[in-house]
């Protein structure tokens, strides 16, 4: 796999998107892009809130993405421009320090995370310039990474725009850090699988150090995305990171537990790997020390021997300091029985039993259970839109991305693929009239596309 992201000379007039994209820049700036930057959303298949306590997912990038056409100046100003009018301009100095509002994630400020990143990575005191018109086709709040894909855009854009060179290792971990500055405690899943992916394989993403590694999904069935028209900004509320506490918070009742110094753990991942236990070992240990009761404040800082207020400065984030009760118990159990169902999946994609779709399947079925009942982060829609997937002729159904709304990925036999959307389309979408109107871009099989790439003129 080449390291850095592809630099591809491109016929601009055979691809309408870009050729409508140049035509709107053109028009608003009066002047041609000098390149374009494009960066894919993703499905992830399995592997769901564990890639920040350090485990593999199971991703794929898909075909929707955003693209940025850009023309470099020496004005001291990035002047930004949405193809999507309820997006709004908006234009920034960049010589002096970029400010990010995370009270307010704005999309401008999903991209500012993005030059920032950059910026800092090579302590660059004066950016170039920029002129700037975005488009996007990823549904945004859907569970398909369009704010992180975002991100992944920008840091390319201004990595590009600035005469500088990074592997795509690099600049996946630069994004996976500068997006924390919009106040999401991500893992780092949604910005490797946009710079790592490659067409037709999902990928098996690792970290520390981040790898990713091929994975044939098998023949005779395809993953359609259903999108259960519930929208969950990750920045905007606090169910995400109040999902990464708990898991921090779990990491060293974990550790305490076992006599190691909880105070250098931060993830269930390490604890596993202090401990050179299995994941089944330490899903032994999760019912054996934690209790299912939510877990109050009082009663962790008496178990981790730390006063009130060390537990909301180094244990709480700055949307977490209202919470008052955990649930640590079900939290490790998803994580480690996630992690499990990861490599089981990547065992059947190798070794291609007879029976390796139904396997799949099963995997996929768990984990919505793991999410739903355990992880709490499904809603009402999501999991009525699961269920009417399985009954629709699915093998596997299960909620992808963050959950609380968004989108589900199914398994479907190819030959079934057909009945299966109208079936979707007739239980779930036609009945209300709002996710009537949504339909079109909300119902779709995908396959793994590729990772991100600039794009020059011919």
């Amino acid at each position: 796999m080449a390291t850095n992201p592809p630099k591809l000379k491109t016929a601009i007039t055979a691809n309408e998107r870009l050729q409508n994209l140049k035509n709107t820049f053109e028009t608003k700036y009066g002047e041609s892009p000098l390149f374009y930057a494009c960066a894919p959303g993703r499905v992830n298949l399995i592997g769901e809130h564990i890639d920040y306590c350090g485990y593999s997912v199971l991703p794929m990038a898909i075909e929707q993405s955003i693209i940025a056409a850009v023309s470099v100046n020496s004005s001291g100003t990035i002047q930004l421009a949405n193809t999507n009018p309820q997006y709004k301009d908006f234009t920034v100095s960049c010589l002096e320090d970029i400010a990010i509002d995370r009270d307010n994630p704005k999309w401008h400020y999903y991209f500012l995370c993005g030059v920032k990143g950059i910026q800092e990575k090579f302590g660059i005191a004066h950016l170039s310039g920029m002129l700037c018109v975005v488009d996007g086709t990823i549904p945004p709040s859907s569970g398909l990474s369009s704010s992180s894909a975002l991100v992944c855009c920008a840091g390319l854009v201004t990595t590009e725009a600035n005469q500088k060179s990074l592997s795509k290792v690099a600049l996946a971990e630069i994004c996976a850090k500068c997006e924390r500055y919009i106040g999401t405690e991500g893992g780092g899943m949604d910005q490797s699988i946009s710079f790592l992916a490659e067409r037709g394989t999902a990928k098996l993403i690792e970290f520390q150090p981040l790898r990713a590694t091929d994975v044939k999904l098998p023949d005779g069935a395809v993953f359609v995305i259903s999108n259960c028209c519930v929208e969950m900004n990750k920045a905007a509320s606090s169910h995400f990171n109040i999902r990464v506490v708990e898991c921090r918070i779990a990491t060293k009742m974990l550790a305490q537990a076992r006599g190691l110094d909880s105070s250098r753990l931060l993830k269930l991942a390490e604890v596993q790997t202090a401990l050179k236990a299995s994941l089944e070992e330490m899903l032994a240990l999760v019912d054996e020390v934690l209790h299912p009761e939510p877990y109050s404040r009082e009663e962790i800082c008496k178990v981790l021997g730390i006063t009130s207020e060390q537990f909301s400065t180094e244990l709480l984030s700055a949307n977490t300091q209202h919470v008052t009760h955990f649930k640590l118990h079900q939290r490790a159990k998803h994580v480690y029985g996630e992690a499990a169902r990861v490599l089981q999946f990547k065992t059947v994609c190798d070794s291609e039993p007879a029976e390796s779709i139904r396997l799949l399947g099963d995997l996929m079925n768990q984990s919505h259970a793991s999410c739903r009942d355990l992880y709490e982060c499904s809603c009402t829609e999501l999991d009525q839109l699961v269920d009417i997937c399985l009954k629709s002729g699915a093998v596997g159904s299960r909620l992808t991305g963050a959950g609380w709304g968004g989108c589900a990925v199914s398994m479907v036999p190819s030959e079934r693929v057909e009945s299966f959307l109208q079936a979707v389309r007739e239980a779930y979408y036609l009945p209300d009239p709002r996710r009537a109107t949504m339909e079109k871009k909300s119902l779709f099989v995908s396959k793994p596309g590729g990772g991100a790439a600039v794009f020059l003129e011919e």
